[in-house]
C-alpha cells in the first residue's frame, strides 16, 4: 500500500514537472516566433509602424500571462481605445469596402493571446459550454456560407467579405473568454465596476465638448466623431445603472447608481442621435414590465417627459423637430402633408430597397458586402444573408433573451438580480436603436454588451456552484 502510494506520488511529481516545463516551453517558444517575425519585418517598416508592432507584441505576452489582465484592458479600451482606422479594402461595384481601425487589432490581439493560452494549458478548454454556443455557430455559418456563394456569383470580394464576417464575430470572442474566466461571484462585481467607471469618464468626456456646439460624440475618434454610437452606447449603460439602482437596498449605493445615470444622461441628451433617443423610452419601458417598482417608474418617466418638453435644451428639440420640419430638398419622403427629412428618407428608402430586393436571393442573400450600404441592422441581414441568416439572427436574439430571463428570475442575489434587469432593459432598448443604426455589429457597442452578457449568463451557474459549497462546507 505504502509502495503504490510513493510510486503515486513519483508519478504525479512527474507529470507536474512535464507539465511545468511545457508550460515554460511554450510561451519561451511564443516569444521566439514573434522575436524572429519581427526582425524579419522591421527593417521594412516605419518608425510608428515599428513602435506600434512593439507594442502589440509586448500586449500579446501581457494578455497570454493573465487573462484578467486582457479582460481589463479590454474594458478599458472599449470607449477609451483610440479609434485610428489603419486600412481599407476596395468593395466591388455592388458590394463596398471593410475599413480597419486600431480597435479591431487590438481585440485580434487580445483573442489571439486567449486562444493560445487556452491551447498551450488545455486543461483550461476553448470554449466552455452555454446555451448561446450553438445560436452563434448558426449565425455564423449562415454569413460564412452566404458570403461564399456571394463571392462565387461575382457579387463581392471574397477578401472583403470574410473581413466583414470576422468583424462581425470578433466581439463574440469577448463572450467565450468572459464565461471561460469567470469562476465567482466577486469577479462579476470587478468587472462591473470597471465597466462602469470606463462609462463615467467617457460621460465626463462627451460633457466637456457640449460648450463647443456640435454633437456629442466618444473620446478618440478622429475627425469624424460617431454621435449616434456613443448614444446607443450611453442607453445600454444607463439601463445597466438603473437596474441596480432599482435592486439595492443601500441609500448609498442608489445615490452611485442614480449619479452616474445622470452623469451619462447629459452628454447622451447632446448626442442628439434621433436613434438613440428612440431606444431610450422603450428600454425605461422595460423596467415597468420588469421591476417591482412599477409605480415609481411610471412616475419618473411622466416627471422626464414634462421636464424634457419645458426644459431640454434648445438643440435636442430642434433635432427632434427637424425630423418634419426641414426645407423642401430632393429625395424627402412626404406623409400627407408632413415631409421627412432627407436622413430619415434615405433610411426608410433603403428598407424598402432592402425589402424589394431580398427577392433576388431570398435563401442566402447577396453575402455580406454584396449589398449596398444600409444603416439600419434588421434589413442588412435579411437582404445579406436571406432567410437563412435572418432565421438565425432571430434564434440568436431569442436565445440571448431567453437567458436574460432566465439569469433574472432564477437569481436570489440582488446584485445579480440588478444586473441581469438593466441587461435585459438594455437589450430591448438595442433592439429598437438597430432600426436605425448597424447596432449589433458597432464596436463600441458590441464590446460592452457581449462582456455583460456573458456574465449575466454566468450568473445561475456561478450561483449553483456557490451553494453547493455553502451546503459542503464542514459545520464548526
Amino acid at each position: 500500500m505504502l509502495e503504490e502510494f510513493v510510486q503515486g506520488k513519483k508519478s504525479s511529481m512527474n507529470n507536474s514537472s512535464g507539465q511545468s516545463t511545457l508550460q515554460l516551453i511554450g510561451p519561451l517558444l511564443i516569444i521566439f516566433i514573434l522575436i524572429l517575425a519581427f526582425a524579419f519585418f522591421m527593417p521594412g517598416m516605419t518608425v510608428i509602424n515599428t513602435i506600434a508592432v512593439a507594442a502589440g507584441m509586448i500586449l500579446f505576452m501581457v494578455c497570454f500571462a493573465s487573462s484578467q489582465a486582457a479582460l481589463y484592458i479590454l474594458i478599458f479600451s472599449m470607449l477609451l481605445g483610440p479609434e485610428i482606422v489603419v486600412g481599407t479594402t476596395a468593395g466591388t461595384s455592388l458590394g463596398r469596402g471593410v475599413t480597419l481601425r486600431a480597435d479591431d487589432f487590438l481585440l485580434v490581439i487580445i483573442g489571439f493571446s486567449w486562444l493560445a493560452r487556452m491551447a498551450l494549458y488545455k486543461e483550461l478548454g476553448l470554449f466552455l459550454r452555454t446555451p448561446l454556443n450553438k445560436p452563434i455557430a448558426f449565425y455564423i455559418i449562415a454569413c460564412l456560407i452566404s458570403t461564399l456563394i456571394g463571392a462565387l456569383m461575382g457579387r463581392l470580394d471574397l477578401k472583403t467579405g470574410c473581413l466583414f464576417v470576422l468583424k462581425y464575430f470578433e466581439y463574440m470572442v469577448i463572450y467565450f473568454m468572459v464565461v471561460n474566466h469567470l469562476h465567482d461571484k466577486k469577479q462579476i462585481r470587478y468587472f462591473l465596476w470597471a465597466l462602469v467607471f470606463t462609462c463615467v469618464v467617457v460621460s465626463f468626456f462627451g460633457i466637456a465638448q457640449i460648450p463647443g456646439g456640435g454633437r456629442v460624440s466618444a473620446p478618440f475618434e478622429g475627425e469624424v466623431g460617431e454621435p449616434n454610437t456613443f448614444g446607443g452606447y450611453l442607453v445600454f449603460m444607463m439601463a445597466i445603472t438603473t437596474g441596480l439602482f432599482l435592486t439595492t437596498d443601500s441609500m448609498r449605493h442608489k445615490l452611485i447608481y442614480g449619479g452616474i445615470s445622470l452623469i451619462a444622461f447629459i452628454p447622451f441628451l447632446f448626442t442628439q442621435s434621433r436613434s438613440s433617443y428612440l431606444a431610450f423610452f422603450p428600454m425605461l419601458l422595460a423596467f415597468v414590465w420588469l421591476s417591482e417598482k412599477r409605480k415609481l417608474i411610471i412616475l419618473f418617466l411622466l416627471f422626464l417627459a414634462v421636464f424634457l418638453a419645458l426644459i431640454a435644451p434648445q438643440k435636442v428639440r430642434d433635432r427632434i423637430t427637424f425630423t418634419f420640419t426641414q426645407s423642401p430638398h430632393p429625395g424627402q419622403i412626404q406623409i400627407g402633408d408632413t415631409r421627412l427629412d432627407t436622413s430619415t428618407s434615405a433610411r426608410i428608402r433603403s428598407w424598402q430597397h432592402a425589402l424589394k430586393d431580398t427577392v433576388r436571393h431570398p435563401v442566402i442573400g447577396f453575402g455580406v458586402t454584396g449589398y449596398e450600404f444600409i444603416d439600419a441592422q434588421f434589413p442588412r441581414v435579411l437582404v445579406e444573408t436571406g432567410m437563412v441568416g435572418m432565421i438565425s439572427f432571430v434564434l440568436l436574439i431569442w436565445a440571448i433573451f431567453k437567458q436574460g430571463g432566465i439569469a433574472f428570475r432564477g437569481t436570489t442575489d440582488i446584485f445579480h438580480r440588478g444586473l441581469s434587469m438593466g441587461f435585459l432593459a438594455g437589450f430591448i432598448g438595442l433592439l429598437v436603436h438597430a432600426i436605425g443604426a448597424n447596432t449589433f455589429i458597432i464596436v463600441r457597442i458590441m464590446e460592452p454588451f457581449w462582456f455583460v452578457l456573458a456574465m449575466v449568463v454566468m450568473i445561475p451557474e456561478l450561483e449553483s456552484e456557490s451553494s453547493v459549497e455553502e451546503h459542503s462546507a464542514p459545520v464548526e
